[in-house]
């Protein structure tokens, strides 16, 4: 496509100077931007109203989600103008040189890809072990993907055939959307490129516990949305949850009620994991044995947002955003 138009959707709330660094490094690649504000009591709609962008403040009044937000925010720029390509981005990121160029070739060149995202990198991996956690996480393999986080530059055209983000989700609003443009006949690809620099800003147990949480919410109402054959999106994640924070714990707990206490030996199945995992990422690396141990804990508040998900849905509950900063 010849010079296709490309604008910017920015979401954020109380993100204070690190508004300000997403915000010049969009406008340095991006002409046409719409920051969506959700409730911020900072100066966050002051900052993005001094660089030029359009701003929006979200209606409070319904449920906040971040993918309303998403929406709100398209729906508000393509008002605008007429655009081809929007790049999504979140009010703590950083858009690194380069990479609107570089997926935009890809767009350009490849007709039925939808979704183009790169490396994603925290900002400061130094700062705490949940932070080097959220780093992994990103580093998803290079090619044709399944799915993209919040950050990713999507063909408008694409995103509006499909309705955008599931308003309603208040968690994995991403890989859902990716489900349904995949289902329309669209391809999702990652590139070998830095996308963003992310500051999570997780430095208590607390965070990473309800991130995790969140995670396992996610899952459970992704695999009720989509967990049919042949997509069976959030299928298995849900399954590996409910087994190793629930199942496998409520076994050793009736077989050393109703057989014997020496039965709480089988708990050992749990560092038997870690060491597993951490030999298959390499044993001599301290990285290693910090990805096995947290993924096997991460389990525990997976199957608590998994249960709370379904409790929820039994009692017609309705949705809370799970925060952890």
């Amino acid at each position: 496509m010849a010079n296709p138009i490309i604008g910017a959707v920015i979401i954020g709330r109380n993100e204070g100077k690190r508004l300000k660094q997403c915000l010049d490094t969009v406008f340095r690649d991006i002409p046409n931007v719409v920051y969506v504000d959700s409730g911020s009591t900072d100066d966050s709609l002051a900052v993005a109203r001094a660089t030029g962008a359009m701003t929006v403040e979200l209606d409070l009044s319904q449920p906040f989600t971040a993918a309303r937000a998403r929406n709100t925010g398209f729906k508000a720029l393509t008002d605008r103008i007429t655009v081809d390509y929007v790049q999504f981005i979140d009010g703590d990121c950083a858009l690194a040189e380069g990479w609107v160029e570089a997926a935009r070739a890809v767009l350009d060149a490849t007709s039925d890809c939808v979704v183009v995202c790169g490396r994603r990198r925290e900002r400061f991996p130094e700062i705490s072990i949940y932070n080097r956690l959220c780093d992994w996480e990103w580093d998803t393999p290079v090619g044709e993907a399944r799915a993209c986080g919040g950050d990713a530059l999507v063909r408008a055209a694409a995103f509006a055939k499909v309705g955008g983000f599931n308003p309603d989700l208040i968690a994995g609003e991403e890989p859902e959307l990716c489900v349904r443009l995949r289902g329309s006949g669209g391809r999702v690809f990652r590139i070998d490129h830095e996308m963003t620099l992310h500051d999570a800003a997780m430095t208590r147990f607390g965070q990473w516990w309800t991130r995790s949480r969140r995670a396992g919410h996610a899952y459970a109402e992704g695999a009720a949305l989509h967990g049919k054959p042949p997509e069976r999106h959030g299928v298995a994640e849900t399954r590996r949850a409910l087994l190793w924070g629930a199942a496998l714990l409520i076994v050793i707990l009736v077989l050393m009620l109703v057989v014997s206490p020496w039965m709480a030996l089988l708990a050992l199945i749990y560092p038997a994991q870690v060491l597993r995992l951490a030999l298959r990422w390499g044993a001599g690396r301290r990285q290693s044995w910090e990805r096995a141990f947290f993924l096997t804990l991460g389990k525990f508040p997976e199957v608590q947002g998994v249960l709370e998900f379904y409790l929820r849905r039994i009692l017609g509950r309705r949705r809370r955003l799970i925060e952890y900063k």
